[in-house]
């Protein structure tokens, strides 16, 4: 069997609302379209075909290589987009398995075991359905005293009879691909909305007597299509909850799944413990034995073994094993913490290297900075990175005593185990083992042989 797979994304996508394309809505932090291309790719090699039209150059931007394109103009329904992918579709496939591209729940377990039934059966059209109360607009499987599909209504034609079945039509299909292409230029168009139905593929089998299977879907939820703001909501929910009970059964705890917000592409490591109102985004990484939240949000960051972050945000940083942040801390994009990092309250860090053991307790400021190892950084320091136009560089070396309220006035340099007094303005470098303080602050002798940073001795803060 060669199999391929066309996805439906060229409809307007009215109900949303919205100048963006429905199928780039977010979910879970990834645009719609993308769940659906990625289960696809996992069916077979041959990638699949997206359909495109209503924002077609913004939804090529985002998929980019993983599909092929082809433009449905205008958009005259489905049977219609599927005739425009066919020169698309390599004469050897023999199956062509056709679904939606704002149906992003459907699992790679379902359309595969869609695509056996197909095949085992020897059917020459299998649809995947779905029985629930509310149908959402999908339409009705129509089926005979014997149990055979005969015609599938869709919502805005069934009569009253037809509009109570349970069994609904998901609009995800297996066509025996010869069959399909013969009979696609056969469609009418429906006298009410002048569109083509794929739909109305099913009576033409029946009416040769082909065969024509149903798989049902397992899980309900999976057939959430998405036309409204409430539908996204509600796939939003549904797609959480599917993320969560994964890495719960992968080892990681959560106090409260249902205030927990972890996205797609998050990776997380066994015997982390997240607390509640914890939101975990973008291409984020976290170790194993970290203790998350509550209230921390972290995006696009990478976070070693044992660490700690509480009530915290966290964009684009790096933390190595052991570090501590928190409360109320802000790690900025290019905010690296070594080893055993302290980060107290109300500190912020921008696009800086925090050196293995150092400790910046509470209050203060640290951007475009190189900071060593064992570094003290007292409350209120600031490095003054900013003159109005450019951004100047901070360097501070091992073993340094940042007194209290010390503002650094880039570009600085403070020599290893020097020590500034609080209240200090630094507006030259500081040499090694040196203690400087004042406004401006001057060297006022060496502290070489004194106690090590943090001691009761020559502290000068």
């Amino acid at each position: 069997m060669n199999l391929a797979v066309v996805i439906l994304a060229a409809g307007r996508g009215t109900r949303m609302k919205s100048r963006l394309p429905k199928v780039l809505h977010p979910l879970a932090g990834r645009p719609m379209v993308l769940y659906v291309v990625h289960t696809a790719s996992a069916l077979t090699t041959i990638p699949p075909i997206l359909v495109v039209g209503h924002g077609a150059d913004a939804v090529r931007q985002v998929v980019g290589e993983r599909a092929r394109y082809v433009i449905q103009e205008p958009q005259l329904g489905t049977g219609h987009a599927v005739q425009q992918a066919r020169p698309a579709v390599d004469p050897e496939v023999d199956t062509l398995l056709v679904t939606y591209a704002d149906m992003p729940l459907l699992t790679p377990e379902a359309l595969r075991k869609l695509v056996e039934v197909h095949q085992d059966r020897q059917a020459t059209v299998t649809l995947l359905t779905v029985e629930r109360d509310d149908p959402r607009g999908f339409g009705r499987v129509v089926r005979d005293g014997e149990g055979r599909i005969q015609a599938i209504v869709e919502q805005l034609d069934a009569t009253p009879e037809q509009a109570v079945i349970r069994e609904l039509n998901t609009g995800t299909y297996c066509f025996d691909t010869a069959w399909l292409w013969e009979h696609l230029p056969h469609l009418r168009q429906n006298p009410v909305k002048g569109e083509y139905y794929l739909t109305d593929l099913i009576a033409m089998a029946v009416a040769e007597g082909r065969r024509v299977e149903a798989v049902p879907l397992e899980d309900p939820t999976e057939a959430l299509g998405i036309n409204t703001r409430l539908h996204l909501a509600e796939a939003e929910a549904a797609l959480r909850r599917r993320i969560n009970e994964r890495w719960m059964l992968a080892g990681v705890t959560m106090v409260d799944p249902t205030t927990t917000y972890i996205e797609a592409d998050v990776v997380i490591g066994p015997d982390t413990v997240i607390y509640p109102h914890t939101h975990l985004q973008g291409k984020t990484r976290i170790g194993a034995e970290c203790r998350l939240g509550p209230n921390a949000i972290i995006r696009d960051s990478t976070l070693g073994d044992r660490c700690i972050v509480l009530a915290s945000v966290l964009e684009g940083a790096t933390l190595e094993e052991g570090v501590d942040v928190g409360p109320f801390s802000h790690l900025r994009k290019g905010a690296h913490l070594a080893r055993g990092v302290h980060m107290g309250n109300f500190g912020e860090v921008k696009n800086s290297y925090l050196g293995p053991g150092t400790k910046m307790g509470h209050f203060s400021y640290v951007g475009d900075a190189t900071i060593g190892a064992n570094v003290n950084i007292g409350a209120g320091a600031i490095t003054c990175n900013y003159d109005g136009e450019r951004k100047h560089p901070t360097i501070i070396e091992d073993d340094v005593f940042i007194g209290s309220d010390t503002m650094l006035v880039a570009p600085v340099r403070v020599g290893k185990r020097a020590r500034t007094g609080a209240g200090a303005v630094v507006t030259h470098d500081i040499p090694p083992g040196s203690l400087a303080y004042g406004v401006p602050a001057r060297v006022r002798r060496s502290v070489e042989g004194a106690g090590a940073p943090g001691s009761e001795e020559d502290r000068g803060s």
